[in-house]
């Protein structure tokens, strides 16, 4: 595990458009395409920002990028709380990457429906419906201050599933359906990234990085990867509790 501090999230937000841009230029060198599944909620927004802006949206081969999201809320495609809409806001409608690169949660579907035909395409894209070794060239999660990440919330059973690649829920504290990959696919990428920032996260993420094992409770202890890397970039107020 890797754990790089920021002063704030502007100078974090930065480094990691920068980690990124050089980890697509040099994984392009030996591959023809680049999965990314991307994150929603606030944080990511000023990395897809600056994603979409020079010198970075120059310096990424877009054609021959694969996006994916890692969670998805149950709402319409509209909605502001749609991870989707926000990722298209934000970065995709910015640069050229050819639509049906673009592998959204299709919420005008049931979630069930939603999850099942998204499970499909995954299948499609890696040529297999057994879990392969290597999945995603990257993932980027964020963290709630409750410890979940993905839709992955304390005391889901969700946590713990084993066989589903992607699977459907109600949320009863939100009053809302999600959609969301499962630790399996995820732990199979090359890289993955948890980018988190804020006071309000340095109880949970002292918890995840330092605490005692319990998945329950802090649902991000079950992002173990199985043979690729794991990296926390953060800013120094969800920092505050590390040395404590």
């Amino acid at each position: 595990m890797n754990l790089e501090i920021f002063k704030d999230t502007d100078k974090l937000s930065l480094a990691l458009a920068e980690w990124i841009t050089s980890l697509i230029e040099e994984t392009l060198t030996h591959k023809n395409s680049f999965g990314f599944v991307l994150s929603g909620g606030n944080t990511p927004k000023k990395l897809n920002l600056l994603l979409a802006s020079s010198p970075y949206k120059e310096r990424i081969d877009w054609k021959k990028i694969h996006v994916f999201w890692g969670d998805e809320r149950a709402v319409p495609f509209e909605d502001e709380r749609n991870n989707a809409r926000m990722a298209f806001d934000t970065l995709l409608n910015k640069v050229d990457i050819p639509g049906n690169q673009i592998h959204i949660m299709d919420t005008s579907l049931t979630p069930e429906q939603a999850a099942v035909e998204y499970g499909e395409s995954l299948f499609e894209f890696f040529g297999t419906d057994v879990l392969p070794d290597q999945t995603f060239d990257l993932v980027l999660l964020g963290m709630g201050d409750d410890g979940h990440t993905l839709s992955l919330f304390p005391g889901m059973p969700v946590i713990h599933e084993e066989k589903l690649w992607v699977t459907s829920f109600f949320l009863k504290a939100q009053n809302m359906y999600r959609i969301t990959l499962t630790k399996n696919i995820v732990n199979h990428s090359n890289h993955i990234v948890f980018i988190i920032s804020g006071s309000e996260k340095a109880n949970a993420l002292h918890q995840v990085l330092v605490g005692e094992k319990n998945p329950d409770l802090y649902p991000s202890q079950v992002i173990i990867p199985t043979q690729g890397e794991l990296h926390f970039f953060v800013d120094e107020a969800a920092a505050s509790k590390l040395n404590a």
